[in-house]
């Protein structure tokens, strides 16, 4: 079973690459703010995504500071993305039945409570 922490990245390492292949030029400070995570802590899942191949850095042309950069995804990032998707989909979706059924049972609960107190 996943642990929780691993999920946690799993999550953000989705977030991340969902937002820069839509937003490349995105920086650090924009990503954490988005992502919900300090720049620190985004600078290293940036690290990790170029480390693992999946992001790729380029100049952000349009800018006028040349320091800028774009984070452009690459072939494997885009895989990566597909699959962490599938796997937050349907770890969501999971938890949606979960929460369904929670909420049954407590309008249940609260029912026969109401009766009994009829």
């Amino acid at each position: 079973m996943t642990s929780k922490r691993s999920k946690l990245q799993e999550d953000t390492y989705f977030r991340v690459l969902r937002l820069l292949q839509e937003n490349p030029e995105m920086s650090q400070r924009e990503l954490a703010q988005v992502a919900g995570v300090s720049v620190g802590g985004m600078h290293y899942v940036l690290n990790a995504l170029v480390e693992k191949g999946l992001v790729k850095l380029g100049n952000f042309t349009a800018s006028e500071d040349k320091r800028r950069y774009a984070y452009i995804l690459t072939p494997k990032g885009i895989a990566r993305k597909a699959a962490l998707t599938r796997a937050f989909l349907t770890r969501k979706m999971e938890e949606y039945e979960a929460l369904k059924e929670e909420i049954k049972s407590l309008q249940f609960d609260l029912q026969v409570s109401e009766t009994e107190n009829s």
